[in-house]
């Protein structure tokens, strides 16, 4: 069957230059955007709770934007003045980028990992004797604190944010060629808006083997998978599979 609506369980790219916007151009296909899931700050009282000291810290590992936002948020709300000495180790350029938020960049000592957490294991690796401060979800890749207990480190894990699963009943009688999923909770949130969802003719795409695995125990068939050598990106994928079927 013929690709002619794709709907992604993300936020819409807020640049013109989306190569979702390409593919949509060049395929001639509806690609309409909804995040499945979102992201709430934990209150204060919560954080509190986790009886963790911001006192006690001289490096922040950051592994995202909203890690970025909700520390800073929280030390706000906390009345917790930042030291100007503290190192920040952050996993990819974006997240030291968007640092500059709430720092002047110049003046503090920040760490950049080229992309993948194991990256950045190679900049803490280097400066054992911190004490770090991991601001997180509640849903935290387990490689994470499995390498930070091989390093040998220092760390404290703190729970600022949470996942929560979006509102998404106005889509119920939507019907969409192809849902593309990026992470085990957006699974988990189709099926917890619809718990009687039928694939049918639907196809589904998935990124990373996690979201395979939720996916396939959920019941569902994966069509489109990302990435591979072939296609390192979800939208590679959806191109290449969609001029296959389209051609028929």
């Amino acid at each position: 069957m013929k690709v002619k609506t794709i709907l992604v369980s993300q936020p819409e790219p807020k640049t013109e230059t989306s190569p979702y916007f390409d593919l949509s151009d060049k395929q001639k296909v509806k690609i309409d955007f909804r995040p499945f899931i979102h992201v709430e700050g934990m209150t204060v009282k919560e954080v509190r709770g986790e009886k963790v000291d911001l006192n006690n810290f001289t490096a922040i590992i950051l592994t995202s934007r909203n890690a970025v936002d909700h520390f800073f948020r929280i030390a706000e709300e906390m009345r917790f003045k930042v030291p100007d000495a503290m190192k920040y180790f952050c996993q990819s350029e974006a997240v030291a980028y968007y640092l500059q938020k709430y720092v002047v960049y110049r003046k503090r000592k920040i760490y950049v990992g080229t992309r993948t957490f194991d990256d950045l294991t190679k900049l803490i690796k280097k400066h054992k004797t911190e004490k770090y401060l991991l601001p997180s979800s509640d849903k935290l890749k387990p490689l994470i604190p499995t390498e930070l207990d091989k390093l040998g480190v220092k760390w404290t894990r703190l729970d600022l944010y949470r996942t929560v699963v979006s509102d998404l009943s106005d889509l119920e009688n939507v019907v969409y060629d192809v849902l593309v999923f990026f992470s085990p909770s957006g699974i988990d949130s189709l099926f917890k808006n619809f718990p009687e969802f039928k694939q049918k003719n639907t196809r589904i795409a998935v990124f990373g083997n996690s979201t395979v695995k939720a996916a396939t125990e959920a019941g569902l068939k994966c069509d489109i998978t990302a990435p591979s050598p072939e296609t390192p990106s979800m939208t590679m994928a959806l191109d290449n599979y969609i001029k296959i079927v389209n051609k028929k």
